[in-house]
């Protein structure tokens, strides 16, 4: 599947062990190759803008870097709630924060993902609502401590123990929620003809 993507040099810009998981999964070779990019946007966007204007302010980085078979493929995701976002949160105080905001109620997840080659690019999003069950302290003091939320936006892993737990319900993409929506993914990169 995806023959017409052979000639290319696919590189997925993200250190995110999860995208890069997800990403194996389409069985396409790829190379794993990062930039640090501050991850600062404009105040005024705000829900599914941010993460695709992320995901760009990530892609335009390489342009220097891109050759003539070069496909870049750069993702950003955030969670939304109550018209803020939820990021990467910066020490347990901040993660227990987010985790007793999110209790017992509805979030967005949305990942922002940009394709590109010299001549051509494609942003688009997805968005997923996680609906969590309402978690004890005892319940997000144990997660903090046995796992890693640190580098995940809302400071939790879907597909980990606070998933286990607590998701009740999940409408659009599961994968979407691990940071990477690989069915849309794997739509636009059959549509990736020049």
């Amino acid at each position: 599947m995806l023959s017409h993507l052979n000639n290319y040099h696919i590189i997925l810009a993200s250190q995110s062990p999860r995208r890069q998981e997800l990403l194996k999964g389409l069985n396409i070779p790829f190379e794993v190759k990062v930039i640090d990019v501050e991850e600062t946007y404009p105040k005024q966007l705000v829900g599914v803008d941010i993460p695709m204007f992320l995901s760009e302010k990530k892609a335009n980085a390489f342009a220097d870097q891109m050759t003539d078979d070069t496909l870049l493929i750069t993702a950003d995701t955030i969670v939304w709630h109550e018209g803020r976002v939820f990021g990467k949160p910066k020490d347990k105080a901040e993660a227990t924060r987010m985790l007793k905001s999110l209790s017992g109620k509805t979030h967005q997840v949305i990942t922002g993902v940009c394709i590109s080659t010299k001549t051509k690019r494609r942003v688009f999003h997805a968005i997923s609502e996680v609906r969590f069950a309402r978690f004890t302290p005892d319940e997000i003091d144990y997660y903090l401590s046995n796992f890693q939320p640190y580098d995940k936006a809302g400071s939790y892993g879907v597909q980990e123990w606070i998933g286990f737990i607590g998701v009740e319900h999940i409408e659009g993409s599961y994968f979407n929620v691990m940071g990477l929506p690989v069915q849309r993914l794997y739509t636009e990169l059959k549509r990736w003809k020049e």
